[in-house]
């Protein structure tokens, strides 16, 4: 897994937290990095299931809801880092589209030995398109979150469903992503 997810991970924590609870996650957690990330190396992702279950002994919210939590803060900092990327679609399911096929395309171009996780969309009607999560390391919870925060760029209420298949090698989530009608004034 890319370092970045990493070092966002510690500075959600110092943020929503403090640097003492990043310091105490880090320190309960037996790793081999001890915590010591470049956005640019490359890292298991059972350190950072660790650094999110450690950081559950200091907070209310369970796993989950850490690593959704987690998505949504990701998906902000994205928008910040690659706003030109953002910003050349007004829907979000245009943006939605372009994940799979363009992202993590990308991330291998420059990262020939990570494996992003697939991501795939089938529209259903103009308001309403499934997205499509598979991956070995089954953060579907950081997908969600991710959806979130993406609607949430776009302005978009919506509902989504969730249905989480568990696969021998992996997890596939398929997201249901249903477009509210905007409320009149």
């Amino acid at each position: 897994m890319q370092g970045m997810v990493f070092t966002e991970f510690l500075k959600m924590v110092d943020e929503y937290y403090s640097p003492e609870i990043t310091e105490k996650v880090i320190s309960e957690c037996k790793m081999e990095t001890n915590g010591a990330y470049t956005s640019v190396g490359n890292y298991s992702h059972t350190e950072l299931v660790s650094l999110v279950v450690a950081l559950a002994k200091h907070d209310t919210k369970s796993v989950q809801q850490l690593v959704r939590a987690f998505g949504n803060y990701l998906l902000e900092r994205f928008s910040q880092t690659y706003s030109d990327f953002f910003d050349e679609y007004d829907d979000v399911f245009d943006f939605f589209d372009k994940i799979g096929p363009h992202v993590h395309n990308e991330v291998m171009k420059l990262y020939p030995d990570s494996s992003p996780p697939s991501i795939s969309t089938k529209r259903i009607s103009e308001e309403s398109t499934q997205l499509f999560y598979k991956s070995h390391r089954c953060l579907g919870d950081a997908a969600h979150g991710l959806i979130e925060g993406a609607l949430e760029y776009y302005a978009t209420e919506a509902i989504i469903e969730r249905n989480d298949l568990n696969e021998k090698d992996g997890c596939f989530v398929c997201f249901t992503i249903t477009k509210l009608p905007r409320k009149k004034h």
